[in-house]
C-alpha cells in the first residue's frame, strides 16, 4: 500500500468486505486504519454505501482497525469517489 499517511481511502478486499477510513500504515503484513466504518453484506453490493459515505463522511464505527495486508484486492481515495446527486 503506497497511500498517503492520513488520506481517507476506500479499501476493497477479495473476501468481499470494504473498509473505509484514514489510512495510517502498513508494514507489508497489516494495514492499520483510523476511524472507520466496514461493510461486511455478504453477496450484497456495496457502490451506493461507498458513494453514500464519500457524499455524507464517514460513519465511524472502529476508531483503530487492523486488518491483513494481504487481503487488500483495490483502495481508492475516498476523495475520487463519485458522490450521490
Amino acid at each position: 500500500m503506497n497511500a498517503s499517511h492520513g488520506i481517507n481511502l476506500v479499501v476493497e478486499c477479495k473476501t468481499g468486505m470494504v473498509v473505509i477510513g484514514r489510512f495510517d500504515e502498513s508494514n507489508g503484513f497489516e494495514v492499520l486504519m483510523h476511524d472507520v466504518d466496514i461493510w461486511e453484506k455478504d453477496g450484497e453490493d456495496p457502490t451506493h454505501w461507498i458513494r453514500e459515505t464519500a457524499t455524507y463522511g464517514v460513519d465511524v464505527k472502529e476508531r483503530d482497525y487492523k486488518f491483513s495486508a494481504l487481503d487488500v484486492e483495490k483502495w481508492t481515495p475516498l476523495g475520487d469517489i463519485e458522490k450521490l446527486a
